[in-house]
This record gives structure tokens, sequence and C-alpha cells, in this order.
């Protein structure tokens, strides 16, 4: 049970940097046009990419909060 937890937990930590990474990414590609946009025009498309990765970062790493946990739980258990 243990080792299925581990590699589920570096899973998580793989896809939370990749996460960041691509985030980071669509933030670099902003464009001058982006942000000289005007008020009231939305999101661009580009920043709505920025926080679907910013989003999906968040989850991978509560995955694997939770992950530590119950391996730590399991720990004081066994």
């Amino acid at each position: 049970m243990n080792t299925i937890l581990v590699i589920a937990l570096i899973l998580a930590m793989i896809a939370t940097l990749v996460a960041l990474i691509r985030g980071i990414i669509a933030f670099l590609q902003t464009t001058k046009e982006d942000l000289n946009a005007p008020e009231g025009s939305g999101p661009s498309r580009s920043r709505l990419k920025q926080n679907k990765m910013m989003m999906n970062r968040v989850l991978f790493q509560a995955a694997a909060i939770i992950i530590v946990a119950i391996l730590l739980l399991a720990k004081g258990n066994g």
C-alpha cells in the first residue's frame, strides 16, 4: 500500500511542477496587446490559460498533501 501511495505522491509532485512551469510560460507569453487591452474587454486567452494552470497547480499540491497525510497516518498506525 505504501508503495502505491509513494508512486502517487511522486506523480502528484511531477504534475504540480508541470502545471507551475506551464503557468509561468503562459505568463511570459503575455503580449503588450494583452497588457494594453481596454477595461471591460474581458480576460485574454493567455490570462485564462494562466489561471487554469495555477488552479491545476493548487489542486495537484492539495493531492500531494493529502497523500503525505495518509502516509503519515499509515506509518503512525503501523
